[in-house]
This record gives structure tokens, C-alpha cells and sequence, in this order.
């Protein structure tokens, strides 16, 4: 069995350069590949084209990129909790894409399974149909969406062993598991390394072939974008 293991994140995300289009997975701040996200800040990469259903908040996740002008592309599904996105994205700074978050996800998944293009309803009639194919079935028209074309796919799982399979636990099993596979190198950090043949193969949401990299992060803070409690009685 194949050890995809590497020691930390500086080696599994050897070779993203500048210019280059990453996927990373989560949804808001759950399931964010945070160390990874660290590095890319660390390394310097700019002029990225960052495939995301959103873009951090201002001072977490994808927004440390942004606020280092490290990112030239976004493109993404919501984009609500980021002041910084939008001043940028208002003034001309950044280039963005925003797409119907059920496309986005069919977009990833297209591409994992080798798929080139697929057709949906979802935003015929809108901008986000202009300048694409539209065709009719049953009745209903339909937009030709293509699959993503990515360099490098980084997502985070709860648990992984060295042969790369990856389990995710609760919310965080959102756009992670459409994204592994998805791009020419799957990077995944997780919570938990364990040997291959540790994990329950029932258990497993991505197998090993869909990674080519996992490594153990540390030190996940695991923000909350919007806290919202009960008073106390």
C-alpha cells in the first residue's frame, strides 16, 4: 500500500506556485484546511485563483489571503462574512466568479469523476448564464456548466490514515469530499494520522486514491463565524 505520508505542511504543498488555481475545501469557517491556508500566507504565493464556496471572514481563513493580496480569482457561492472581499471585489482589486453553490459543488464533483461538462437549471435567465450553452430537456431549459480545472485540491478530514483515506465528521463533510480527487494533487491535513488498516473501511467517505498528500496539522482553532445563543432564564 502506497504511504502518501508526508512530515508537515511546508512539504505537502511543495510545487503550488504563483498564478496557480487551488480548491479548498469547508463551508464558512468548518472544515477549513486552516494549516494549509497558514502556509500559503507564509510562502508568499500570489496571483492565486482560489475555488472556495466562500472566502473566509476578514482575519480567518481565506481572508489572511486576501488581506496579503495574494489572491487574483475568486470564485465562490457566498461571500457574505468578508468586508475585506468586498471592498476589493467593489473596487476592482479581485476578480470574482460567483456561482450558484449547488453548480459550484456539481462543478467539483464533475471533476473528480472526470466528467468535462454537465447541464443544469440552476441560473438560466441570469448573468450566469450569459455567453454559455442552453439547451432544453423535458421541457425545462438548461445551462452547460464545465468541470473545474484545478492545480491543487487541499482539503481537511477529521481522521485519515497514511494511505490516504479520510474520514470527515459532521458539518465538515461539505466541500471537502467533492474537491479530493478533484484537481491534478489533493493535499489532505487532518486532526488524526493513523496507520493504514487502523481505520473501519465502513467508515471511510474518501478512499486513499483520491489523495496524493496527508500530513498531520495542529493546533486547529475552529472559529464560529456567527455565535448565536439563547438568553439565560
Amino acid at each position: 500500500m502506497i504511504n502518501k505520508k508526508v512530515n508537515n505542511v511546508k512539504d505537502a504543498l511543495q510545487g503550488i506556485e504563483n498564478g496557480m488555481t487551488i480548491m479548498l475545501g469547508g463551508f464558512g469557517l468548518c472544515g477549513i484546511p486552516e494549516n494549509s491556508i497558514a502556509e500559503l500566507v507564509k510562502k508568499e504565493t500570489t496571483d492565486l485563483t482560489c475555488i472556495s464556496n466562500n472566502a473566509g471572514v476578514d482575519d480567518f481563513g481565506l481572508g489572511l489571503l486576501l488581506q496579503k493580496r495574494q489572491i487574483k480569482k475568486m470564485i465562490s457561492s457566498y461571500v457574505g462574512e468578508n468586508a475585506e472581499f468586498e471592498r476589493q471585489m467593489l473596487s476592482g482589486e479581485l476578480d470574482v466568479e460567483l456561482i450558484p453553490q449547488g453548480t459550484l459543488a456539481e462543478r467539483c464533483r464533475a471533476a473528480q469523476a472526470g466528467i468535462p461538462a454537465f447541464f443544469t437549471p440552476a441560473g438560466y435567465g441570469t448573468e450566469v448564464a450569459e455567453g454559455k450553452e442552453a439547451r432544453e430537456f423535458n421541457g425545462k431549459m438548461h445551462v452547460m456548466e464545465h468541470a473545474f480545472k484545478a492545480d491543487f485540491a487541499i482539503v481537511k478530514a477529521w481522521k485519515g490514515d497514511t494511505a490516504g483515506n479520510l474520514i470527515f465528521k459532521g458539518t465538515a463533510r461539505n466541500f471537502n469530499p467533492c474537491m479530493a480527487g478533484a484537481a491534478k494533487t489533493t493535499v489532505a491535513e487532518v486532526e488524526e494520522l493513523v496507520e493504514a488498516g487502523t481505520l473501519d473501511p465502513n467508515q471511510i467517505h474518501i478512499p486513499g486514491i483520491f489523495v496524493q498528500r496527508i500530513f498531520q496539522g495542529e493546533q486547529y482553532e475552529k472559529r464560529i463565524e456567527q455565535r448565536t445563543v439563547r438568553e439565560r432564564k
